[in-house]
């Protein structure tokens, strides 16, 4: 008899058909997430969870659960599932590192590009039928060759980043908890505290986990540190930045601009206030999105999911710890 799982979400084929040849799968097809209360009464009598970022696998989703081996997490983090209650249930959790390094990086540079040079203002401008002629002072905005990058969390991506910035001949800053002196020698990036970073950098990109710590790591005092010509992104975690705060700063000159692809909350209402601004680009938590990179995220949380079920330790585990309880 094949293992029953709930998947939370479609994912790409590369990964659930291996779901669905290896077990009777149950598929939340909805195109927003499934309800709270849809997810308590699917995983009942599962095996496993291939959740998803909007799926929250706290206590009482596995409570709900009582034969659940393995939870897989379609992404690298993991901030929607409470690890020491899985660990403590002796459930294996998944996820899928490493293969999105290079293509969350690409969106960081790309959000830092067009925050710099003002493109998705310059679209708006022709298309608005405003554009009457060439202009010498027409939308300038800020070199990125020779500017200071300044890189919150020293981790795959933000190492990742640094490397780019080198093509662009930036001088890179770092903060980090842990002090990276080996990739100091490797990248030629400098350590900097925090509030030093924020003062001297051009440019400020968030690559940080999200945890007690880091929530609103950025708030309006990070911000007035801010230099007014500096520009901010976040491909990391919403919650990392203040969104009302960073509404306030690029409304009244704080700083020039900013390039979001997380936010809180998450989407973002249509109505929110950093949406009536020019200075802001929005898009929708797309860091990961190329189809090769989905692609093989979902062929890993398979093989995460499978591997759970048969009592082995997943290709990616995130608590190893778990399988000695279970």
């Amino acid at each position: 008899m094949k293992p029953k799982v709930f998947v939370t979400r479609i994912i790409p084929d590369e990964g659930l058909k291996l779901v669905k040849e290896a077990c009777d799968a149950r598929i939340w097809e909805g195109e927003l997430p499934p309800p709270r209360e849809v997810i308590l009464e699917e995983v009942q009598e599962v095996e496993g969870i291939l959740s998803l970022l909007t799926a929250r696998m706290d206590a009482e989703v596995m409570d709900a659960a009582p034969k659940l081996k393995v939870i897989s997490n379609y992404a690298v983090g993991y901030d929607n599932i409470d690890i020491p209650a899985a660990t403590e249930r002796g459930i294996i959790v998944g996820n899928t590192p490493g293969v999105l390094t290079d293509t969350t990086a690409d969106l960081a540079w790309a959000l830092l590009m067009a925050t710099a040079r003002r493109i998705t203002e310059g679209d708006r401008y022709v298309r608005e039928g405003r554009w009457q002629t060439w202009g010498p002072t027409i939308l300038l905005g800020q070199d990125v060759h020779h500017a200071t990058l300044g890189i919150i969390g020293m981790g795959r991506i933000g190492a990742t980043i640094a490397k780019r910035a080198s093509g662009f001949e930036m001088k890179v800053l770092y903060y980090d908890v842990n002090r990276r002196e080996d990739l100091e020698k490797e990248l030629g990036v400098e350590y900097r505290p925090l509030d030093d970073l924020l003062r001297e950098s051009d440019f400020v990109t968030v690559h940080t986990w999200l945890s007690e710590e880091t929530y609103h790591l950025i708030g309006k005092r990070e911000l007035k540190l801010m230099r007014e010509t500096a520009i901010l992104i976040n491909d990391a975690r919403g919650p990392i930045v203040d969104n009302m705060a960073l509404y306030e700063a690029l409304r009244d000159g704080d700083i020039l601009a900013a390039g979001l692809d997380v936010t809180e909350p998450e989407p973002l209402p249509v109505d929110h206030p950093l949406l009536t601004l020019d200075n802001v680009i929005v898009v929708p938590h797309i860091g990961s999105g190329s189809v090769y990179t989905r692609g093989l995220m979902a062929r890993m949380a398979a093989e995460n999911l499978l591997a759970g079920l048969k009592g082995e330790m997943p290709p990616n585990p995130v608590n190893p710890e778990a399988l000695q309880k279970s």
